[in-house]
């Protein structure tokens, strides 16, 4: 089974991915995650990536491309992806087609978690963690039993990653829209696209993935 999780920053799909990995043994191929490591390990495409990199110049969809297949070759046949944050464009989406064909593989499902702005804000935006022991909270859905006390150890600092305002949120999902609004198309028009509510309970987003790919 190969599967293209799509969904905005804050809407869940880290948490959904790593369930599906869990419950299925299905690998999480993330774009940034495969370009960091071929770089490290020294591959030939890595080392090309990094050329490009430290040129300060994109990565080419070649280079990805190739990542990919990389990756593909190295699992199993019986052995479904997740694919985390590619493609994001037409030719992207026509790239991966070619690469899924060429290995005896096809793209069963492409599931959007949608959600709606102006609750992701909110969602993303009154979030925050203790500083000592890393445990998440929420100005609104989840604060400390003592207020200004981590529940689990006790700790008095908290923080809030500089990245969590409204401004930034906004600015991500725009560009979401952007990159996704070219290959939801492609997809649909094979029928293999569902839409699932965002914003629901963890549980029930999972349950909801679930049902799609049973």
């Amino acid at each position: 089974m190969n599967i293209i999780l799509l969904g905005p920053p804050g809407a869940g799909k880290g948490t959904q991915a790593q369930r599906l990995v869990e419950r299925h043994g299905l690998k999480q191929l993330s774009t940034g995650d495969m370009l960091r490591a071929a770089v490290k390990a020294g591959t030939a495409v890595g080392l090309q990536a990094k050329a490009v990199m430290d040129a300060g110049e994109l990565v080419s969809d070649d280079i990805v491309s190739a990542l990919i297949g990389e990756e593909l070759d190295a699992m199993s046949p019986d052995t479904g992806a997740i694919f985390d944050g590619y493609p994001r464009t037409a030719p992207q989406a026509a790239s991966l087609a070619s690469i899924l064909s060429d290995r005896g593989r096809r793209l069963d499902h492409v599931i959007e978690l949608d959600v709606d702005e102006d609750a992701l804000v909110e969602r993303i935006t009154g979030r925050y963690t203790c500083a000592t022991c890393g445990k998440g909270y929420h100005d609104r859905f989840e604060r400390p039993a003592i207020e200004g006390t981590c529940d689990k150890c006790g700790g008095h600092e908290f923080k809030r990653r500089p990245d969590d305002n409204e401004a930034t949120v906004r600015t991500r999902m725009a560009e979401y829209r952007a990159k996704t609004a070219p290959i939801l198309p492609i997809y649909d028009a094979q029928g293999i696209v569902s839409h699932i509510d965002g914003m629901a309970d963890m549980d029930t987003v999972t349950a909801a993935i679930e049902a799609i790919i049973a």
